[in-house]
């Protein structure tokens, strides 16, 4: 173990080490944040057409309401972790609510294009600043493992839970309201959690990181970010060939490499690069970013199958998807949350993942009159309650025995491996499927009789191919969990004898205390 990331042992004097008698009413507005972040990454694009059509945007135009979004949230969520460092967690949670319920009102009554688009890169920035202290927030908080086991078990439930939900309610927003409700919505989530933040957070005391902004940091890594969540955005549009698609990607590279080389060099780094090298922290950023790239497949894919071609409507779709949010929920509070304190995370995350897979393994078989109760819903039981019980875990471990003065940007990168994640999921999944929907007609042209079933036809192949590499990632995800995630269960760490992170010195077991 490095000697930055040493764990700290129990002591009577520090009065951090007891618990805050209001931590679980803190959890109750930091997973009402939460929800309400990753509910707007689904539930906007229910909204979409109706958006489109009122307020004139062009076909071209209509993908940066969601991709004005990602590129302002992707791009600066490392600089939100380090401001939740610097400015203190809860103040920085608070300012970000604020925030983001201010730019939802903006996009809610927007009368414009630019007004909307603009309204959506607020929201971005603000929910930028708003997740990384979340995250962080709770791993401040809750520092008994069997509570931060409970805890993080709720939390990974609405991150992963969250965006099928806001299929549900995009859809009925949408379709007996009006659009302009699925940006109104924010607001009340918003100002209560602002509000029950500011009387019932408390912040441990010392954990703050009063260093400089490392600016050179800041700019490298927001425009490499910026760069690569665009670079995928437009793959999906325009094709991988594009020369504004490689250019993005060339561009990206760079600029995150120049990142890695100055954050080894400056002194107070916006990414210190102890939190990415511990081999348990880099293995769930890479696990969990892969897992994502399967969950945004499926969610883009899935809804298109079920209104497309079995003629569900919004509302109908959304609660097609309940049976993964019962599976998110199960996994996390009741397998990853009990198991959490009695096995070690890569026992819970690499079958999880494999049991995800299952499921996904499951929707390869889609076709034109596919049963939704004999296929569609175990699989989706199955790839939620997987998904579930890796989450949890993985939330938990990626805070895990962090120095507090590095919490914000460690959940940042939890974060980003997200953000990222779908950026890749779906410009890559949708490459694939378009590929193999026109091999697929033609492959089939010259013996069909109805086109328009042969459109169909060639659609669900194009989603079953894309849910094999879905499969395929997941089981990737699963070897990476199984393979770097060597910490042991929570409660017991290991801290060798030597400073270094090669020790040799025979290992004893001692309580892990997070301050």
């Amino acid at each position: 173990m490095s000697k930055t990331a040493e764990t700290r042992l129990p002591d009577p004097q520090v009065p951090d080490s007891v618990p805050d008698p209001n931590r679980w009413k803190a959890l109750v507005f930091i997973a009402l944040a939460q929800l309400m972040v990753v509910l707007d990454a689904t539930i906007v694009n229910i909204a979409l057409p109706s958006a489109q059509q009122d307020l004139g945007i062009s076909d071209g135009n209509r993908q940066w309401v969601i991709t004005a979004y990602a590129l302002a949230f992707g791009g600066l969520l490392l600089f939100g972790g380090r401001i939740a460092d610097l400015w203190g967690r809860k103040r920085t949670f608070t300012v970000g609510l604020l925030g983001f319920a201010a730019a939802s009102a903006i996009g809610g009554a927007a009368t414009s294009e630019a007004m909307l688009l603009g309204s959506r890169a607020l929201q971005g920035a603000f929910g930028a600043l708003l997740a990384p202290a979340a995250l962080s927030l709770l791993a401040v908080t809750f520092g008994d493992p069997k509570e931060r086991a409970k805890a993080f078990g709720i939390f990974g439930a609405i991150a992963g839970g969250g965006g099928a939900v806001g299929l549900i309610l995009g859809g009925f927003l949408t379709e007996y309201l009006d659009w302009r409700w699925t940006f109104f919505v924010n607001i009340p989530f918003a100002i209560v959690a602002a509000v029950g933040a500011y009387f019932v957070i408390r912040e441990p005391a010392g954990g703050r990181n009063r260093n400089p902004l490392d600016i050179p940091g800041v700019f490298l890594s927001t425009l490499g970010l910026v760069a690569l969540v665009y670079g995928f955005t437009r793959a999906e549009s325009e094709g991988w060939s594009d020369p504004t698609t490689i250019g993005m990607f060339v561009a990206s590279a760079v600029l995150l490499a120049t990142f890695v080389a100055v954050e080894a060099r400056v002194k107070s780094p916006l990414l210190p690069l102890r939190v990415l090298m511990e081999r348990n922290r880099g293995g769930v950023y890479l696990s969990l970013g892969l897992a994502i790239i399967g969950m945004f497949g499926l969610f883009l894919f899935l809804t298109y199958y079920l209104q497309v071609v079995k003629g569900y409507s919004p509302v109908q779709t959304g609660f097609a998807f309940l049976p993964m949010i019962v599976g998110m929920i199960t996994g996390s509070t009741q397998i990853g949350a009990r198991l959490m304190t009695r096995v070690p995370p890569r026992l819970l995350m690499g079958p999880g993942f494999l049991v995800g897979a299952t499921g996904m393994l499951l929707l390869t078989r889609l076709s034109l009159d596919t049963s939704y109760p004999a296929l569609i819903l175990p699989a989706l039981l199955l790839l939620g309650l997987g998904m579930g019980t890796a989450f949890m875990p993985a939330m938990s471990l990626a805070t895990h025995g962090i120095e507090p003065r590095d919490a914000g940007v460690a959940s940042a990168m939890v974060n980003t491996s997200q953000q990222v994640g779908g950026a890749i999921g779906t410009a890559l999944l949708n490459t694939v499927a378009a590929s193999a929907t026109t091999a697929y007609v033609a492959a089939n042209a010259a013996g069909a009789n109805n086109p328009k079933l042969l459109e169909l036809q060639a659609m669900v192949h194009g989603y079953a191919s894309a849910i094999w590499w879905a499969v395929g990632i997941l089981v990737l995800a699963a070897a990476i969990a199984f393979t770097f995630i060597n910490t042991g269960r929570p409660g017991s760490t290991k801290v060798a004898k030597g400073e270094g992170a090669d020790a040799s010195a025979e290992d004893v077991q001692v309580p892990v205390v997070m301050h």
